[in-house]
């Protein structure tokens, strides 16, 4: 039978790669296998509430890996417990060099990861608004960009980011800060109601200098919680004390958000994060490699930073799984071996068709399919039309022909004009880059 403690250590390892690192962190801290009993494995949680959600939510993720890791698992439950003491949790952390459980190392008052600073953060034209606007609050916290809204896909860098400018202001400049999940949040709001303690929880969240809320779309639909927050914000609002937000989309795209915290929001600086080009991956992945001790070759980085053009937390994936293959080698990994480990996990591409890519931008941009195809000049037509051409060609390789014969019968050097002219137009606009992820993100 496997260690216990291994075992959910290389659990937390696969779930922490699959899911977003405020959702980790809230939903998978103190958690453990208590026992293992005739190929059941009992996981203890806190409370009656994580109990629900991880049985609603990630049971089915959490028992796959463990049947993929332990050949006896069989079935899977859920048990409230208290935490192992101090000194017990620490034979359940993660062995030097593997992907560490985020509790470990979160600062208990403030609830940040000291590991998220400014100096491990690669600034690249994909954030580099987002990261110039986090500056700006270190001068002047609680009066330049107030509030912070920073929007982007899962694995952009968004928590990093935001836990940066908390640490930095609670190192530096002494304050008093808190980062915190709006799931968190929610389950702080509902306990307060249950246990009649809602004066407690008001003056908690009132007492700090700087608020840091991550995934905030989370409190979608959540009216109560969504006043409750909008009174909080107001609070310290006025008191001038810095208010930082994260979501995965714009606020205007969080359904069922409330239309005077959306006007809060726009109040501030509301800045997004997109996917890090080529160079940025190619710093990233060779930060990565350096800080945990690998050397590899130049021609490996630049593989890496081509073959995987997916966000930082998919970069963080290939990267432990190189590491787990070199510490098992005595030699150091060659750029052949590289290639075989990549090809061998990397995640095949869906199949889609044209008339997929134009459904998905004709209904992002409220208009007929069938006005995509047909040879028109009008200008809310041209760019829906541009955009479905440029993303068969950058994200599934369609030929030049082949797009223009499907849309309408175009000539292949139209095609190409368009592409080009899409690639020169996403560099210089915000907005239409901000659009195009999105749409990417449906397709």
């Amino acid at each position: 039978m496997v260690d216990n403690s291994q075992l959910w250590n290389s659990v937390l390892s696969e779930v922490e790669s699959q899911i977003s690192r405020a959702n980790f962190s809230t939903w998978f801290r103190n958690t453990y296998i208590s026992k293992q009993d005739e190929g059941t494995v009992f996981v203890a949680v806190p409370n009656e509430f994580v109990k629900e959600w991880l049985s609603q939510k990630f049971h089915t993720m959490i028992l796959k890996s463990l049947r993929e890791l332990s050949d006896g698992v069989r079935g899977l439950e859920y048990i409230i417990a208290k935490a192992p003491k101090e000194e017990e949790r620490k034979n359940q952390k993660y062995k030097a060099g593997e992907l560490p459980l985020a509790d470990v190392y979160v600062d208990k008052e403030s609830n940040l990861n000291p590991r998220y600073t400014f100096d491990s953060f690669i600034v690249g034209s994909f954030n580099n608004l987002a990261y110039a606007a986090a500056q700006a609050i270190l001068k002047n916290p609680g009066t330049t960009y107030n509030p912070l809204f920073v929007y982007g896909g899962t694995g952009v860098g968004k928590t990093h980011l935001i836990q940066s400018v908390g640490n930095h202001l609670k190192k530096d400049l002494k304050k008093r800060v808190l980062y915190i999940t709006s799931e968190k949040f929610l389950v702080d709001y509902i306990s307060s109601l249950q246990n009649d303690t809602t004066n407690v929880f008001k003056e908690k969240y009132r007492n700090f200098d700087t608020l840091i809320m991550d995934d905030i779309q989370f409190l979608s639909n959540k009216e109560k919680t969504q006043e409750e927050l909008f009174h909080v914000f107001n609070a310290l609002y006025d008191s001038n004390k810095q208010i930082i937000f994260s979501s995965d989309v714009h606020p205007n795209f969080i359904p069922g958000l409330e239309s005077r915290l959306k006007s809060r929001f726009s109040a501030g600086m509301i800045v997004d994060i997109n996917q890090p080009e080529y160079e940025a991956r190619s710093s990233i992945i060779t930060l990565k490699l350096r800080s945990r001790g690998i050397e590899v070759p130049e021609d490996v980085i630049d593989y890496l930073a081509l073959s995987i053009e997916g966000n930082i937390r998919e970069l963080e994936g290939a990267i432990n799984t190189l590491m787990c293959h070199a510490s098992v080698g005595e030699k150091g990994l060659t750029l052949n071996e590289v290639k075989r480990i990549i090809k061998n996990t990397e995640k095949p591409k869906k199949n889609i068709s044209v008339k997929d890519v134009v459904k998905i931008v004709a209904g992002f941009y409220d208009i007929p399919e069938k006005d995509i195809y047909e040879k028109t000049r009008r200008k809310e037509i041209v760019k829906p039309r541009q955009i479905v051409m440029y993303i068969l060609r950058e994200d599934y390789s369609a030929s030049y022909p082949m797009i223009g014969k499907n849309l309408g019968g175009r000539d292949h050097t139209t095609v190409m004009h368009s592409c080009d002219k899409m690639k020169r137009d996403l560099n210089d606009d915000d907005t239409l880059r901000s659009e195009v992820e999105k749409i990417r993100s449906l397709v």
